[in-house]
């Protein structure tokens, strides 16, 4: 049986989902204040076109997420170094925790939306095990390093996004600042010199 593409109004309304969910998310206080109704709304669709595109309100936070993450992703599959393959594994354990932090200080209220949204654990959602997994395999080449399954968890800790915004909000926690501290732990962590250094 083939697969039956997308009426076009459906893509259209899905796109005007999306847009209307990222422009909401971008100017609200708390991630909480977006509503299924208010992208409804924004969008210029019914809250049932809404529900069918997506599931619910972790639906349309999860597609948006996965949108804004495509071109990190692409870099980390196909792109150059450092985040791309090829980079020796400390080098880009570094760079892919800096990318995961700088996408989650450039979406604050999305990243918060999504991963306070965790139906059991934030551990099985699926943008967690993709990140977890990569991390993972690059940390298996780290010589010297014994669990890498642990040491991704870990790592990944420290880009929470709960604690990005905790830390991100507070004076004197500058941007570079917190980039340069997660690259000296992750330093630590992996027993090498610093990333950005």
């Amino acid at each position: 049986m083939t697969e039956r593409k997308p009426r076009k109004d459906a893509a259209r309304n899905r796109a005007a989902v999306l847009a209307a969910a990222d422009e909401l998310f971008v100017r609200c206080e708390s991630p909480n204040d977006v509503t299924m109704a208010d992208v409804a709304t924004a969008a210029g669709v019914g809250k049932g076109t809404l529900f069918r595109a997506f599931g619910d309100r972790v639906g349309l936070v999860a597609a948006l997420y996965a949108a804004r993450l495509e071109p990190v992703e692409e870099a980390v599959e196909t792109g150059p170094p450092p985040l791309g393959p090829g980079t020796p594994p400390r080098e880009r354990v570094a760079a892919l925790l800096d990318a995961i932090l700088c996408f989650k200080l450039d979406n604050r209220s999305l990243a918060l939306a999504l991963e306070a949204a965790g139906r059991d654990s934030p551990y099985g959602a699926g943008h967690y095990e993709r990140w977890h997994g990569l991390l993972r395999a690059v940390l298996e080449e780290v010589p010297g390093l014994d669990d890498g399954e642990f040491a991704a968890h870990a790592l990944l800790a420290a880009v929470r996004a709960d604690l990005v915004e905790h830390l991100a909000g507070r004076p004197g926690v500058s941007r570079e600042r917190m980039r340069a501290q997660l690259a000296d732990y992750t330093a630590r962590v992996l027993g090498g010199p610093s990333a950005r250094a």
